[in-house]
């Protein structure tokens, strides 16, 4: 488990991709205001530099501007373009597991379209999201090129989870034995539905189930293979 931190500690360990003499504001506090001002409403880089400058010197000292000011649009927007993404994604991962005293059990990957992310001949933005339900939070996500593309970033996000006595679900897009075997490997279990996407893998399961030796539903009153299927 990791131990507890501030966000503002855990942007401490985000690389600042801007050349030490072009650094009028700290990393730190950049990001930290970008994430009050997202979650007062900001909505656009406009906004969130708005959002600070409302709200004064005292306000922008206590986010870790030292000279009580906070950056523009623009300095925003130079920054925000060459941030590494999956950095950031750690950074906020580690803190949200850190703010879990009992951990979680359980860990859901899926992948969705971002609303509002779709503009003129422009495709929508798609993140792989691995999601607690006890932390009631996404502890990592990754932007993918489409919905074909989350095999592989599945792989990518296990990598950056802790598994050890966890559950992953997924549809049955992640039944894979890579994937499969990655959960195993640290430590955790899976559940994957087996639908007619792997039909020699779903016949496999349908004849184990029937199965005396091996399944203790096979013989009773509710079909095995029945309930496989649904």
């Amino acid at each position: 488990m990791t131990a507890k931190r501030t966000l503002w500690e855990a942007f401490g360990q985000v690389p600042d991709p801007r050349s030490p003499s072009g650094r009028r504001y700290p990393l730190q506090a950049i990001l930290t205001l970008t994430s009050v001002a997202m979650l007062s409403g900001a909505r656009s880089l406009y906004a969130i530099a708005q959002f600070g400058r409302d709200y004064g010197p005292e306000f922008a000292k206590a986010l870790g501007f030292t000279k009580g000011k906070t950056p523009c649009c623009t300095a925003l927007h130079y920054l925000f373009k060459h941030l590494n993404p999956e950095h950031f994604e750690r950074a906020i991962g580690s803190w949200l597991r850190g703010r879990q005293n009992n951990g979680y059990k359980a860990v859901a990957i899926d992948g969705k379209s971002l609303r509002g992310t779709q503009g003129h001949q422009l495709p929508a933005v798609h993140l792989l999201a691995a999601y607690a339900h006890q932390a009631k939070a996404a502890l990592a996500q990754l932007a993918v090129a489409g919905y074909t593309n989350e095999h592989k970033a599945a792989l990518q996000l296990l990598d950056i989870l802790p598994l050890k006595d966890t559950v992953v679900t997924g549809d049955a897009m992640f039944c894979q034995k890579d994937l499969s075997g990655k959960v195993l490997g640290k430590g955790g279990h899976y559940i994957w539905p087996v639908k007619d996407n792997q039909p020699q893998l779903k016949e496999q399961v349908v004849t184990a189930l029937e199965d005396r030796s091996l399944s203790p539903s096979a013989g009773s009153n509710y079909s095995a293979r029945t309930a496989a299927c649904q």
